[in-house]
């Protein structure tokens, strides 16, 4: 399994505090490097990577360490993550000897603590070649295996890479977890793309699919769904371990599409969203998990110019007190620059989501934001936005958007008379109007139904469908 030690410092970690964590390889180590020298590999003399260090982040948002470590650390700090390749004997030591070495340096201290180390570790014995990949515990033809033992298993810059590597190599990624890990949202958004997957190991039932619940089984250098006798996957009955809770999430989801001008400034139709539903700003942005960067719609742009052609995925978070997290994909189209926007907000038993603010929204997304479409659900899921490997209900829509584009391309009256209880309110001007549909308050499942209904309604509408409008 690969192991996972954070170095958490007050300073930043110099060329030279670098040098002596790496150091504890000794002087028969090598090291190589990736992802544009964000990510350094320490290597066994015949090149087999043993530990990957990441760069040094700058980690200025409240919150972050307690939302994915469960330990406060004082904003701001420096976050230097290694990982160990289990596959290699002492491996996971030379790990905590970097990151003990840097906390020893620089005053602060490693998670896991019981990991921290600052011996040096014999890297003679490792043999196996460089495959070329980033530090996993298997790889085969098809699939690159990751065992992952941490609270939360979140969107990393390591991840990313993984991800980028072996997508690159037409690899699938499978990262297995005991039952106690949980999903970031980012995450899990990842980890639902096929063909990716959360493999769980449960000590009594075996692997199965941490998101659909699909009994597993290693086959052919990869875990796949096992059939049953009458030719269905079973689900395992750890997936329908279930306790009883009254946390929601709110989730909108929205595309925007804004002129491609020197003057267009990104972010600010999330930040609106952010204001109706919390009464603050975000905190802020990154690429990846931990959040780093204070929220700047500026510099968030910035850096999706300098990407452009090429699409952007942003990581957005919020204050502690009302746990939210956003994560937005820019991309430049013919029509624009438009942005994906999924904001998700976590609230207690005691705590009602603002479903009264979802009208007011919409209309000001509308008017001042290039609204396309949004789309609001509640659902039944942790107030701390984490997945865990157990059945959960599916979000129940509350209202949908349609932007003045789409209805003027499907039709006003059509778009008006959908098949469904409550009709839609006007936003926006006569002339160019939107179209809001409420759907419910998200405690009737028979929403999803509606939603459909409605779906097939306006797909009717699109020229060129082959219905009659």
């Amino acid at each position: 399994m690969t192991k996972d030690v954070i170095a958490l410092t007050p300073k930043m970690p110099d060329t030279w505090a670098l040098l002596a964590g790496l150091y504890a390889g000794g002087p028969e180590a090598a090291v190589t490097a990736g992802s544009a020298g964000a990510v350094l590999r320490l290597c066994a003399p015949d090149g087999r990577p043993l530990v990957s260090v990441e760069a040094p982040l700058l980690v200025q948002v409240p919150g972050e360490a307690e939302r994915l470590l469960g330990r406060e650390v004082p904003v701001p700090f420096w976050w230097t993550e290694a990982r160990a390749s289990g596959a290699v004997p002492g491996a996971e030591r030379l790990a905590g000897s970097v990151c003990g070495r840097l906390a020893l340096l620089l005053g602060g201290s490693t998670w896991p603590e019981s990991a921290a180390d600052t011996g040096v570790v014999d890297v003679r014995t490792a043999v196996a070649p460089d495959d070329g990949q980033p530090v996993v515990d298997v790889l085969t033809d098809s699939t690159a295996v990751v065992l992952y033992d941490r609270p939360v298993l979140a969107l990393t810059t390591w991840l990313s890479e993984v991800l980028r590597d072996t997508a690159a190599s037409d690899r699938a990624l499978q990262i297995v977890t005991p039952p106690h890990v949980r999903l970031s949202a980012p995450a899990r958004a990842t980890l639902l793309q096929v063909p990716n997957r959360w493999v769980v190991q449960d000590p009594a039932q075996g692997y199965y699919d941490g998101l659909s619940g699909a009994v597993l089984r290693w086959q052919d250098g990869m875990f796949t769904p096992v059939p049953g006798e009458d030719g269905t996957v079973p689900v395992a009955e750890a997936f329908g371990r279930t306790a009883p809770s009254g946390d929601r999430q709110l989730v909108v989801a929205f595309r925007t599409t804004l002129p491609a001008h020197e003057d267009t400034v990104l972010g600010e139709a999330l930040e609106t969203a952010w204001r109706a539903l919390t009464g603050a700003a975000p905190t802020g942005w990154g690429t990846a998990e931990p959040v780093n960067l204070p929220w700047s719609p500026r510099r968030l742009t910035g850096l999706a110019r300098d990407r452009a052609p090429e699409p952007t995925h942003l990581i957005v978070t919020g204050h502690p007190d009302r746990p939210a997290l956003a994560w937005i994909r820019v991309t430049r189209t013919t029509a624009g620059v438009e942005q994906d926007v999924t904001l998700t907000l976590g609230y207690g038993e005691d705590e009602e989501p603002p479903l009264e603010a979802i009208e007011p929204l919409a209309g000001r997304l509308v008017a001042e934001h290039g609204l396309t479409t949004m789309l609001a659900s509640v659902r039944r899921a942790s107030r701390d936005l984490t997945t865990a490997p157990v059945l959960q209900a599916p979000p129940v829509p509350v209202a949908f958007t349609l932007g003045a584009r789409d209805v003027r391309g499907i039709g006003l009256t059509h778009a008006r008379r959908p098949p469904v209880a409550v009709r839609p309110v006007v936003l926006g001007p006569a002339s160019e109007p939107a179209l809001h549909y409420p759907l419910g308050d998200g405690s009737d499942a028979g929403a999803l139904v509606e939603l459909r209904r409605l779906g097939a309604h306006l797909r009717a509408g699109v020229p060129g469908s082959g219905a009659e409008v």
